[in-house]
């Protein structure tokens, strides 16, 4: 596949770059530094850019397969960055025809997980009231892709960290999965490279966690 990757100097945004190539599928990185992607191999374009402009993007998504995106707020002070980004990447995929797109959210955003006890209840009341700036940028974005044209994916995590990718995490398609309290971003990248080929997908929130 042709696969463009916003926030490609991420921890999410790396891993879905060297996991991309490892597949053997060509891979354009959109960055704003290209000292930043430590990330090589055959098959990598960098693209640089700044996503002020979203006719400066268009050629970095024109005659892509898909577009994934790991583009967020790195800290609180962050917040908006998401909406504001993701809108200049859907303005030059409409622009361009290109349809599938699959960004990362945040397990908060989407509904709690069936079944989910006091404590996990209690755990994500107080992430949520703690980050909620972020999180209010992160449910702005996800109407924006409602909105769009585009055949999206959103992917809601629960708590990050940084381990080598396994495989092995739950998914649940709407909803988000029962005590899933953490996951790798290299397992986040690897589901969203999955999910990127699941037409079951398609317009829908998927919740993902070990």
């Amino acid at each position: 596949m042709k696969l463009t990757v916003f926030g490609a100097t991420g921890g999410v945004g790396q891993e879905i770059v060297r996991q991309a190539l490892g597949a053997g599928h060509q891979v354009t990185a959109v960055v704003r530094d290209p000292a930043r992607l430590p990330v090589t191999g055959e098959g990598l374009e960098v693209f640089r850019a700044d996503l002020t402009d979203p006719a400066a993007v268009r050629p970095a998504v024109a005659g892509r397969d898909a577009v994934l995106s790991g583009l967020g707020a790195r800290s609180r002070k962050d917040a908006g960055v998401a909406t504001r980004l993701t809108r200049t990447v859907l303005d030059a995929m409409e622009a361009e025809g290109v349809r599938r797109l699959v960004v990362v959210s945040a397990a908060p955003v989407g509904p709690a997980p069936q079944g989910a006890g006091l404590l996990d209840r209690g755990v994500l009341a107080l992430i949520s009231t703690i980050f909620k700036d972020v999180y209010a940028d992160l449910r702005l974005m996800e109407a924006e892709l409602a909105g769009s044209a585009t055949d999206w994916t959103v992917v809601r995590p629960p708590r990050l960290q940084d381990k080598p990718v396994t495989g092995r995490y739950r998914t649940v398609v709407g909803g988000f999965p029962t005590k899933g309290r953490y996951l790798g971003r290299a397992d986040v990248a690897h589901a969203m490279l999955a999910l990127a080929q699941d037409a079951e997908a398609v317009k829908q929130g998927v919740g993902v966690a070990y």
